[in-house]
């Protein structure tokens, strides 16, 4: 056999394997839509007095789930929450810039690293309960420090704040909350901060900006909180807040090499 037709059937034989792959994620995904469907049906027919708890809640995460598979493809159900509120953002362009007199905007991005982990080992109804508290304390904190809630997506938040100092104290009231309390059963968040120009000045500069403080986010480990360039200069001259060593990095989506700043100074990692 020569070269080429080695080549020929190998490629074949991949396509073929990627095609079965795919048929039967669609048609597991298709059976678990139409049963949750079903469910949901069900429930909503004899059970619409029952107080509402964990096995509705776990029907519409499968059902949720299923029709993105089918809908969306594969890609879209691993995505991770700050992606899906990225994205959303970008689509539905929230006016961010009546929160300032000047049109500047603190974008702040956080969740739960290894969350996905986290509840398939803790299980569905305890992760349910320790979800609650996790949103509860980022809407606590968030309000203690005058920011908005834009979007609040599983244990994913995307929060805009009119002024630097507060995004950051937020972030830091989020950290110690959780600090070593082993009432969190040892969670972890991680946030990403960036002050952007003014939303109003077209979409390209707001989705540029949003996309920033996305991919800061993603470069955060769990129980850091990573700051923009700008929000550190913002800041440079507050006593009460403190940075570890800068971090050049490289951005998903994003040309040229970053900047990033750890929250404390105790946070002397680098990162490349």
């Amino acid at each position: 056999m020569t070269t080429a037709a080695t080549v020929l059937a190998a490629v074949t034989v991949l396509l073929l394997t990627s095609t079965i792959t795919f048929l039967v994620l669609f048609l597991t995904g298709r059976k678990k839509l139409a049963e949750a469907r079903r469910e949901v049906e069900r429930l909503q027919q004899g059970t619409r007095r029952r107080r509402r708890g964990v096995a509705p809640l776990a029907i519409k995460t499968v059902f949720h789930t299923a029709d993105m598979l089918i809908n969306k493809g594969l890609g879209a159900a691993v995505r991770n929450s700050i992606e899906d509120l990225a994205g959303w953002a970008q689509v539905e362009r929230p006016d961010l810039a009546r929160l300032t007199a000047d049109g500047k905007v603190v974008i702040v991005f956080s969740d739960i690293e290894g969350s996905t982990e986290a509840n398939a080992e803790m299980g569905d109804r305890a992760w349910v309960r320790l979800l609650d508290k996790h949103n509860k304390l980022i809407q606590t904190q968030v309000g203690k420090h005058g920011g908005h809630v834009v979007k609040n997506q599983g244990d994913g938040f995307m929060i805009a704040f009119a002024d630097a100092g507060d995004a950051v104290r937020f972030s830091t009231g989020v950290q110690e909350a959780l600090g070593d309390n082993p009432k969190w059963q040892s969670i972890r968040v991680r946030i990403g901060i960036h002050l952007g120009t003014s939303v109003r000045r077209g979409d390209d500069l707001f989705g540029l900006d949003v996309a920033m403080a996305a991919r800061v986010a993603d470069q955060a480990d769990g129980g850091q909180t990573l700051v923009s360039r700008p929000v550190h200069d913002a800041l440079a001259s507050l006593e009460d807040v403190e940075f570890g060593s800068p971090r050049e990095v490289a951005l998903k989506g994003l040309p040229g090499r970053h900047t990033l700043f750890p929250v404390g100074a105790a946070d002397r990692g680098t990162l490349s």
